[in-house]
């Protein structure tokens, strides 16, 4: 018998269990890579919708004279510096104008995902997935039509960004759920530090497609992203296994509740558990504070039999315990103060993600192509601080000190960026780099392992149902940042950017400091805002 070929005993090394998790790791990978490829045309195109037509090449030098004619034919004033811009964005605001549609794209976002949380975790990820990304993809496609049929109308294209915005919230809570249950705790850090670089990675192909044709078409910078994020939704529906026990594996996190999980058998099951571990007889002071929140399932805690546990009981009969509530999540130690932190860290983000081709346009003077290009550097640094803060907080066991360290060196490195601009290409390529790393690696971080971590707090005692609502929780506080960002760039940027760089710095500091608590809580420091309670914990 002949020797197998050194790739088939490679593949044929995997169990089944870790071909499935592999596949789904890179379904939802490819999923909401999707998903950010077809955000980020807007931030190339910015450059292309209001321009320096005074600067024009000899190629558009047809386009300006038949430009001069029709305005002469027509009466109507002529601009030599704006005259190939696209109407409405020809006027002096076109930076209040360009900022109103990220304003209604991240507002719509922020408002949605509260929701789509909720929503999210009582119907089938994969369906609910299959219809954002088709509807996403038809409102990219729209969005780029204006261009084909001529379309000047400002309310046309706000109306495109609300409608997409909300749809985009399927996607982030919907994907999170699912990794979560296919995946432990062990080096959830490293994985999905790994696996969030889609975030990055959507980024950069959606910038090198919209810059493909921005200069020429810019239509199409959007309706190829539109048919790629739809093509991917039909992939969804075709293929995307939402839980491990639909296909019989292994369970990656918590066992996927049955019947007999519930009501009274249940609670016996629960109670033959602990009887195992009856060494912790105090309760902790986190489950404590949860036990407090009943207002749609029973939190029973039995002083003999149950301490330390929380069982949570479904109020309606079914075969799974109740989602859990709005409320109850927010109770659960470590949201409020994570959600808070990303929304400024996310305000810095998304301030890069949308501003970043303009900003190297207008200060660098680089061409429309070329910034984008450039801009895509900023992801790749994403790409490296979310891998690395992923893999420092799975050894260090600290996610908050993880994301404090990064946002304390984000500041400073924020300064430098904008005070050597004029320093040299290579220069501003490797500051682009780091500040990638060191802004999207907390933001990177919170949004995939500290969510998962939360939605699988001990306080749920494996209720499944609480990660897409914290996942929605923690990522639409952040999208409240996300919208304010670009706005503040957009009002702030005519006085100048440095103007802008101080508002991000700014916007850093207090991610940080609403951080502090749970950092001198993983030192170990005693500090205001740490009661005695919290340092017994350890």
């Amino acid at each position: 018998m002949a020797v197998l070929p050194l790739g088939i005993r490679f593949l044929t090394s995997f169990t089944r269990d870790q071909c499935y998790r592999t596949f789904t790791l890179i379904l939802t990978f490819l999923l909401y890579t999707a998903y950010h490829l077809s955000r980020k045309p807007i931030s190339i195109v910015k450059s292309a919708l209001h321009k320096n037509c005074s600067l024009t090449n000899e190629i558009e030098l047809y386009s300006y004279k038949e430009h001069l004619i029709q305005a002469k034919l027509l009466g109507k004033p002529f601009s030599n510096d704006t005259w190939c811009s696209w109407e409405p964005f020809d006027r002096s605001n076109y930076k209040q104008l360009l900022g109103a549609l990220d304003y209604s794209f991240l507002c719509a976002y922020a408002i949605g995902m509260y929701v789509s949380g909720i929503i999210g975790e009582r119907l089938s990820i994969r369906l609910y997935l299959t219809f954002g990304m088709l509807s996403s993809g038809l409102f990219t496609v729209l969005f780029g039509l204006g261009y084909f049929y001529n379309i000047h109308n400002l309310q046309y294209y706000i109306l495109i960004q609300v409608a997409n915005g909300l749809v985009q919230t399927t996607g982030w809570p919907s994907v999170v759920a699912c990794i979560g249950n296919w995946f432990g705790k062990g080096k959830r850090g490293l994985i999905m530090g790994i696996w969030n670089s889609h975030t990055s990675v959507g980024n950069i192909l959606g910038s090198l497609i919209a810059g493909y044709w921005v200069s020429s078409c810019w239509g199409m910078s959007f309706v190829v992203p539109g048919l790629i994020v739809a093509l991917m939704g039909v992939i969804c529906f075709l293929f995307l296994i939402e839980h491990p026990q639909d296909v019989k594996c292994t369970l990656g996190r918590a066992q996927k509740p049955s019947k007999d999980l519930n009501g009274w058998n249940g609670f016996k099951q629960k109670c033959q558990l602990y009887k195992s571990s009856r060494s912790d007889s105090i309760m902790d002071p986190e489950r404590e504070r949860f036990l407090k929140d009943s207002d749609d399932r029973i939190l029973a805690k039995s002083s003999g039999l149950l301490s330390g546990h929380i069982v949570v009981v479904s109020t309606e009969r079914g075969n799974s315990p109740a989602a859990i509530s709005f409320f109850a999540a927010l109770k659960i130690p470590g949201v409020v103060e994570f959600s808070l932190c990303l929304l400024f860290a996310k305000l810095v983000s998304y301030t890069f993600l949308f501003w970043l081709p303009m900003y190297l346009a207008n200060k660098e003077h680089f061409d429309a192509k070329k910034a984008g290009d450039l801009s895509t550097l900023f992801d790749v640094g994403g790409i490296i601080g979310g891998i690395l803060a992923g893999v420092i907080s799975d050894y260090t066991k600290k996610r908050a000190t993880t994301c404090g360290v990064m946002l304390l060196l984000a500041a400073p490195t924020l300064y430098i960026f904008s005070a050597i601009g004029y320093m040299g290409l290579k220069t501003i390529i490797v500051m682009l780099v780091v500040c990638g790393a060191l802004v999207n690696g907390p933001y990177s971080l919170i949004t995939t392992a500290v969510s998962a971590d939360l939605g699988t707090h001990k306080s749920l005692m494996g209720n499944s149902k609480a990660l897409s609502t914290v996942t929605a929780i923690i990522d639409g506080t952040g999208s409240i940042g996300a919208a304010l960002g670009p706005l503040l760039a957009g009002l702030i940027s005519p006085s100048g950017w440095n103007n802008v760089f101080y508002m991000l710095m700014v916007a850093d500091a207090f991610a940080l400091l609403l951080l502090m608590r749970l950092v001198l809580r993983e030192l170990h420091i005693k500090g205001p805002m740490t009661d005695q309670t919290e340092l017994k914990e350890h």
